[in-house]
């Protein structure tokens, strides 16, 4: 099959490589009809997380089912799926307990959480290719309705929106409340989205890319270029000096100024600025335990030291970690089958996987208007 191979840091190719196969009873062979490419791609993608040269990469991935192993009874040869980018036994305890971002059985490193074509997530290849192998597939595959109606929608029900969901959720969003979004990439976008779906009252979103901020604003957030405005003074005075009930940090450990110099605690502090007394934050951008590119020693050792004592004196909850993607996905399907959410409304590019490696690229350097990138074997 032909699929996007990571060789090493902004070094990628289209290979063909050896189809995938029924390995164990409980596994599924998926033909691939959409693969996203997603801006945690890109941290192996730029070197900051190590990658095995040969994996396939793609943990976003939609598509048909092709072929069941003799153990697989709920999802049937021509099933429409999405496929979780969390890949979880379902038997251990944390799946038990609703945690599979946490599986404890499915990484062979011990390290609790597994996943398609990404570092310390386990061997398992990932979706920008033509067919995908996916184990205990009765347990992780969510079943779509037929056709092609949607495609562009269902997408991102394998993670951002999800994860920005989940964002919203850690966040405590309630009817009526105020939430400040740091971040308008794919995930930072949808948690927007999410927010507005879970009911705020005002949603304000932080970036610098005009692009990104647009399309925040056409949702009807409130966007703050932390280029042009300190976003703590801005957001503070549009709350009447209160801050925000709910914040959602959505950057990760690469988090940067305006003159692109990195600052890995500094969307946590402002987030402790801006967030009131008693309220809450979710961190869903991503942070390591190891980055030997990091800014300053002790973050390459994962330890980032935001402002923790202000965080504790304002009584704030944090809540962080991989998105339970299995927690969101099938109320958030039904809300696009019932069109109360349209999330492909961040796709900017639909490309073949011919175009792969050229669209990474492009992605990579923020292009103007490069902000989802959708993959079609």
């Amino acid at each position: 099959m032909k699929a996007v191979v990571f060789k090493a840091p902004y070094e990628l190719a289209i290979e063909n490589v050896e189809d995938p196969k029924i390995e164990h009873p409980l596994d599924a062979v998926i033909r691939i009809t959409t693969a996203n490419i997603c801006g945690s791609d890109l941290h192996p993608y730029e070197g900051r997380a190590d990658l095995d040269a040969g994996m396939v990469l793609g943990h976003e991935n939609m598509g048909v089912v092709e072929e069941v192993g003799a153990g697989v009874g709920r999802i049937k040869v021509g099933d429409r799926v999405s496929v979780p980018f969390n890949l979880a036994c379902g038997t251990c305890r944390n799946c038990n307990h609703g945690y599979t971002n946490a599986c404890l059985r499915a990484n062979p490193s011990g390290q609790p959480g597994a996943g398609y074509g990404y570092p310390m997530m386990g061997p398992y290849w990932g979706g920008q290719a033509e067919y995908l192998r996916v184990p205990w597939a009765d347990f992780n595959l969510l079943h779509l309705p037929e056709g092609t109606e949607h495609e562009s929608d269902f997408t991102m029900l394998s993670d951002i929106f999800p994860t920005g969901y989940h964002g919203a959720e850690m966040a405590q969003v309630s009817p009526g409340k105020t939430v400040a979004v740091f971040g308008a990439g794919p995930v930072g976008l949808m948690a927007a989205h999410s927010a507005y779906l879970k009911g705020a009252a005002r949603v304000f979103v932080v970036d610098k890319e005009p692009d990104r901020l647009k399309l925040a604003e056409q949702i009807g957030a409130s966007p703050i270029n932390f280029a042009d405005t300190d976003p703590t003074e801005a957001i503070t005075e549009a709350t009447g000096g209160f801050g925000v009930d709910c914040g959602i940090e959505a950057v990760g450990y690469q988090a940067h100024d305006a003159t692109g110099e990195e600052h890995p605690e500094m969307v946590l502090d402002n987030l402790v600025k801006v967030v009131r007394a008693t309220g809450a934050i979710g961190v869903v951008g991503v942070y390591v335990p190891q980055d030997p590119e990091a800014a300053y020693p002790l973050a390459e050792e994962g330890r980032i030291p935001f402002d923790f004592g202000a965080a504790f004196t304002k009584g704030i909850s944090i809540g962080t970690g991989q998105c339970p993607v299995k927690k969101y996905n099938r109320e958030l399907r039904d809300l696009i089958i019932s069109g109360r959410s349209t999330p492909s409304w961040i796709v900017s590019h639909e490309v073949s996987l011919d175009q792969a490696v050229t669209a990474y690229d492009k992605f990579d350097k923020r292009l103007d208007g490069y902000t989802k990138v959708l993959l079609h074997p």
